[in-house]
């Protein structure tokens, strides 16, 4: 865990005055979301969602391999901007809280914490005393804040009250169940009950109209299938007491889930406005960034990092020009497995399902053990290779960007793009523009919560070359290239990063 921030001297100050509330959005995105919502297809989950799933089937076995531990992360330098004259005070420990002794019992024996990282104990004072005011939270991958905002859901729900009271919505179903797998292990002695809401492709399941209320306290989903239960009238909301929003920045953006978000929060609006919102994400760009701060009410609080220090110091990243696919391929076999071999897991991003079928391919025709996850897989497959990943029975892992977010495998300390990420634009568009949140992201998988890690970007035309000095300029630094056929370059990159003596 990184040290704490210093704590802050607590001073006397006079009550806030009354929250001044806001609506969910602006007049203006309400009237286009009401003109687009018979013509737009939904970009949520598929509809044939089924409304159970055993997470406990898909939990890590801790037991299988043991996670490659490096070295303790750095502090970041975060920026907090509070509302109003509430003082909130750095939490130097977990007790400073206020917690109860269940759940210190799970972040000390459970999750073997030993005391907040920067983010956790800076933001947890505002999630967790009241007023609970509306918190929207940035802070690099691996920081800890998917502690921040289980542990403010697990805080804010009565174990008394059979009903749900907490609800975290995700982007994707491995996000969705990894969070859910997270509570359940922090909150195991509070008795708390959860669901995961995510669609799943069992024939067994009841269907949703024929089911019964949710009664599980926190609910845990992706946005297609909550919307689905919310709107069947099997998921109340009119006892929720705190909303999250992970991977914000994609749930509330226009080419991510920003209609069925809005729905979903404009539906607990209408019976439940003192719910409490956060808004947590790596990555925050301008234009979500101002919408953002329209959504959640005007007395809200705000956590940011410097951008240029979004690049991910911790991770060393390089570049490989390489004169085809064939070479590539070659690169990844003949170089970086050979050499990386024994520094931990690795994940090889690519761009279209296409790319991951054939890489696989080739990769096990050559004698490799890998596997690949993309969006086509059905989901119980798609859960089966991730829990082998995260086990540790596999070391390789081709992914789409289905996981380029929120994924947390520690024993990943190898990223390689086999594709660099570009944004999803008409293909008329006469340059292509480089997805900067999703190389962040990708960069984010290795190296978690501040240990070392190492990207190898593969560049083979003009257009990977602008797309790199693009994402060299975004970020504000110089990604160093090895040779394509250099042992002596890969050796000196890997030691630089940490994973080579």
């Amino acid at each position: 865990m990184s040290e704490p921030a210093a704590t802050d001297d607590k001073t006397s100050s006079p009550p806030p005055p009354p929250a001044q509330h806001k609506s969910w959005a602006d007049e203006a995105d309400d009237d286009a979301e009401a003109a687009n919502e018979t013509t737009a297809p939904t970009t949520a989950v598929p509809s044939s969602s089924s409304p159970s799933l055993n997470v406990d089937e898909l939990s890590i076995d801790e037991n299988k391999k043991p996670p490659k531990l490096l070295d303790d992360p750095e502090d970041s330098n975060i920026q907090a901007v509070t509302s109003g004259d509430t003082p909130y005070t750095s939490a130097a420990t977990f007790e400073d809280l206020n917690l109860s002794a269940e759940l210190l019992r799970g972040l000390y024996v459970e999750m073997r914490f030993q005391k907040p990282s920067k983010i956790q104990a800076i933001s947890l004072p505002m999630i967790l005393n009241p007023p609970h005011r509306d918190l929207i939270a940035q802070a690099h991958n691996g920081s800890g804040k998917t502690t921040c905002f289980v542990l403010g859901m697990l805080s804010r729900v009565d174990p008394s009250v059979q009903a749900p009271q907490a609800l975290c919505i995700c982007p994707t179903r491995e996000l969705a169940i990894q969070n859910t797998e997270v509570l359940r292990k922090m909150g195991k002695h509070t008795g708390i009950s959860s669901e995961c809401a995510v669609p799943t492709d069992s024939r067994d399941s009841l269907p949703i109209q024929k089911r019964e209320p949710i009664k599980a306290q926190v609910v845990i989903g992706t946005p297609g299938t909550i919307k689905k239960w919310i709107s069947f009238k099997k998921l109340g909301v009119t006892r929720l007491k705190i909303l999250v929003f992970d991977e914000a920045d994609q749930m509330l953006a226009e080419d991510g889930f920003k209609d069925d978000s809005l729905r979903i929060m404009k539906e607990i609006e209408k019976f439940n406005s003192s719910c409490q919102v956060l808004l947590f994400s790596a990555t925050f760009n301008d234009i979500v960034k101002n919408f953002v701060e329209r959504t959640v009410k005007k007395d809200h609080n705000k956590l940011f990092v410097k951008k240029e220090e979004l690049s991910l110091d911790a991770v060393k990243q390089y570049k490989v020009r390489c004169p085809d696919e064939l070479s590539k391929i070659e690169v990844i076999k003949d170089y970086i497995f050979e050499l990386g071999e024994n520094v931990g897991q690795t994940i090889i991003f690519v761009r279209t399902r296409q790319s991951a079928k054939m890489l696989h391919k080739s990769l096990v025709d050559m004698g490799y053990e890998v596997t690949s996850i993309q969006g086509a897989l059905d989901h119980e497959e798609r859960d089966k290779i991730v829990k082998e990943f995260r086990d540790g029975l596999t070391q390789v892992l081709i992914s789409t960007d289905v996981l380029a977010r929120g994924f947390d495998q520690q024993q990943v300390n190898l990223v390689i793009n086999y594709d660099l990420p570009i944004k999803h634009t008409a293909e008329y568009t006469r340059e292509f523009e480089p997805d900067y949140e999703v190389y962040l992201h990708r960069v984010g998988r290795a190296g978690r919560f501040g240990r070392k890690g190492a990207v190898f970007n593969l560049i083979y035309d003009e257009k990977d070359e602008r797309l790199m000095s693009k994402i060299e300029n975004h970020f504000g630094t110089r990604v160093s290239e090895v040779r394509e056929k250099s042992v002596e370059d890969y050796k000196a990159a890997l030691k630089e990063a940490g994973l080579l003596q």
